[in-house]
């Protein structure tokens, strides 16, 4: 299995409209983040998408992918949902509704926000999806593992995902110590890390997710939902542990 990120950007992306911050002015590749997503290859072959925010066409393109077979979302905000329009041509070219696995909660978000794609005289064109309602235990997809991981963004639950010996969790303030214990001694762990300092109400800042890493001991740490006070990819990489750095829109992972 394999994964690359799609995107390592917080809610806006770097840079965002306006910035003059230096990192938005960067000229290194690494420094721009669009919108926090990935895409999972499975031993079968199979693509699965963790979130669909507004970059998603930009992202497919940008790196050549040309298929989806299942999404996966965390929660219902719209840097996380707001992209599932452009899978059209994706679901056109399967000729099967496109599998959604989710929260309740996000669900019915989704059906507010995308009403059309479920309407019984369904405009032509228009995407056609099916949600799967989660709960917080593991099921199958395409012959593989997937575990929910719940984790709180504020005040809401939201999920991570756990596949194998790896973890993706996006958007989280807080983790409770039941959760964590899936989280123990994994190969790779994925989480947010908004910025170095400055605590924030909703996402973990750089000394929460050492905190963190040192409880959990992953082998391996790649830090996502990233803003431009992260500052400097290549910098701030220089700044951390050996078994933890930035990662960067385009990288992939085997495991």
């Amino acid at each position: 299995m394999h994964l690359i990120f799609l995107g390592t950007g917080t809610s806006q992306g770097v840079p965002y409209i306006g910035c003059e911050h230096p990192v938005c002015l960067s000229k290194n590749p690494k420094d721009k983040r669009l919108r926090s997503s990935i895409l999972v290859t499975t031993d079968s072959h199979h693509r699965i998408l963790i979130d669909c925010g507004p970059d998603f066409r930009q992202q497919m393109l940008l790196h050549q992918e040309k298929q989806v077979d299942a999404v996966l979302l965390t929660h219902e905000h719209n840097d996380h949902i707001i992209g599932l329009d452009d899978l059209r041509p994706i679901i056109f070219h399967n000729k099967k509704n496109m599998p959604i696995y989710c929260k309740q909660r996000t669900g019915n978000e989704i059906k507010n926000r995308f009403p059309y794609a479920f309407s019984q005289n369904k405009y032509p064109g228009v995407p056609s999806f099916d949600i799967h309602i989660l709960e917080n235990h593991a099921f199958s997809l395409f012959n593989l593992e997937i575990m929910p991981i719940e984790v709180m963004h504020y005040k809401i639950d939201i999920f991570g995902y756990k596949f194998k010996n790896t973890a993706y969790i996006t958007d989280a303030s807080g983790i409770s110590d039941q959760e964590k214990i899936k989280l123990k001694n994994l190969d790779n762990l994925i989480i947010n890390c908004l910025r170095k300092d400055n605590p924030h109400l909703s996402h973990f800042i750089l000394s929460q997710v050492l905190n963190l890493v040192d409880e959990l001991k992953p082998k391996k740490t790649y830090l996502t939902h990233l803003s431009h006070q992260i500052g400097f990819h290549d910098e701030t990489n220089q700044q951390l542990p050996d078994n933890i750095q930035l990662a960067y829109d385009g990288l992939k992972i085997s495991f």
